[in-house]
């Protein structure tokens, strides 16, 4: 599954709510967090730390940040595997070896003492996946791992996850910008907007036959190849709102063409439509323009 939106609208956090990692001032208001038979956010700190790492598990947007400097890669790999499967440092470390040969690293056994900084930024994320995968976790969350890479090692990486998840039999949810690796590798997509999900279905039904206003403006905004060098962008008119203070009623009403009454007053809840398709919007809903936001 992909999540997708702009900056701001709540697509890392809700990944890290999932694991358990929004620290205060940030807390919980409403809503459950369920994974297979477990409520994750009963769990006390002792027990998400076993579900961590090993049923499910994060790559996080920085390697550079995210992997410690004064430790080896190896070492760093190497601690989940001791903690969560109980190996001993030469178990560990021979495991290790292999995750990073599966990962592409050339010499592993050889590159397993070096540092971060010794790794190039597309090797670095390599990094982060083969610790993501140390456990062979039910649920791998990729908070969008190309950033800052070039478009080459972006593509590696990509068809890296997808073929891991195959390898490992495990499920990922995939935060990007990127529309069009959303197009290339996603069954479901959900479109967040201001903190909230606006639209959630299969990848043909979402970006073929989107239904919310704020979807249906993503896709304009987009560059198409077919376009012609003079067509002018469609950028998304006004910015973002401040999450702190959002507007009544539907977050994305000041910026929406199509916004009513209601829509400034109530805030919609993501209805049912055809098949799993799900929009939050009154104006879908009620099929209030409907001409409009289906053409």
């Amino acid at each position: 599954m992909c999540i997708v939106g702009e900056s701001g609208s709540g697509k890392s956090v809700s990944a890290m709510s999932i694991m358990g990692l929004i620290d205060p001032p940030g807390r919980r208001e409403s809503g459950t967090i369920i994974f297979e038979d477990l409520v994750l956010n009963d769990l006390d700190e002792s027990s998400m730390r076993n579900v961590r790492g090993n049923k499910i598990a994060m790559i996080f947007q920085d390697p550079m940040r995210s992997l410690n400097p004064g430790f080896t890669i190896g070492d760093q790999i190497a601690e989940a595997l001791m903690i969560h499967r109980s190996l001993n440092k030469g178990q560990a470390r021979k495991r290790v070896v292999e995750l990073l040969d599966m990962v592409g690293i050339a010499e592993p056994e050889r590159r397993y003492a070096d540092y971060p900084h010794q790794f190039s930024g597309g090797m670095r994320q390599r990094v982060m996946i083969a610790m993501a995968i140390s456990c062979e976790p039910d649920l791998l969350i990729a908070d969008e791992p190309t950033t800052a890479l070039d478009v080459t090692i972006q593509a590696q990486i990509i068809n890296l996850l997808k073929d891991l998840c195959q390898e490992l039999n495990s499920a990922m949810i995939l935060i990007t910008h990127d529309i069009g690796l959303v197009a290339e590798i996603a069954q479901d997509v959900m479109v967040m907007y201001a903190g909230r999900a606006v639209e959630y279905g299969d990848v043909r039904t979402v970006l073929k036959r989107s239904q919310h206003p704020y979807t249906r403006d993503l896709m304009r905004s987009l560059i198409k190849l077919e376009d012609d060098k003079s067509s002018a962008l469609q950028p998304i008119k006004g910015s973002p709102p401040d999450l702190i203070n959002l507007p009544g009623g539907c977050s994305y009403q000041p910026r929406c063409e199509l916004a009513n009454s209601e829509c400034r007053v109530t805030v919609p809840e993501l209805s049912i439509g055809s098949g799993a398709h799900r929009v939050a919007c009154h104006v879908v809903a009620g099929n209030t323009a409907d001409s409009r936001v289906r053409s």
